[in-house]
């Protein structure tokens, strides 16, 4: 019951715009800087996390490149409910509300066409 409750509030931020006043409050930069130090704590040892780095597990996409794939805005649910797919042996993730839009914003602030 509590992972339903925590997407719903998480979509309804999306679809009202809250998460757009989360930005404003925190600032861009400072919620970038979260997001990138989440996804360093949890993903950095499979996942190319940056800019420009090699991600070192083989078949882990850099997170530089996920918009080819994916919508970011689209993530906000996976990342709540719990994230159990990509590579073969990837752990399950599951992100706090609070967390999920540095996530999202860092993610966007790195995407590559």
């Amino acid at each position: 019951m509590h992972r339903i409750a925590a997407t719903m509030t998480i979509v309804g931020m999306l679809a009202t715009g809250s998460a757009v006043t989360t930005v404003s409050a925190e600032g861009t930069a400072a919620l970038e800087k979260r997001g990138a130090a989440l996804l360093a704590s949890n993903c950095i040892r499979c996942h190319a996390v940056g800019r420009s780095d090699a991600s070192p597990h083989p078949a882990a996409p850099p997170f530089r490149t996920l918009s080819r794939k994916y919508p970011i805005d689209g993530l906000a649910e996976a990342l709540a409910e719990g994230l159990s797919v990509g590579h073969p042996d990837m752990p399950e993730f599951r992100f706090e509300a609070g967390d999920i839009g540095a996530i999202l914003a860092y993610l966007k602030s790195i995407q590559q066409p």
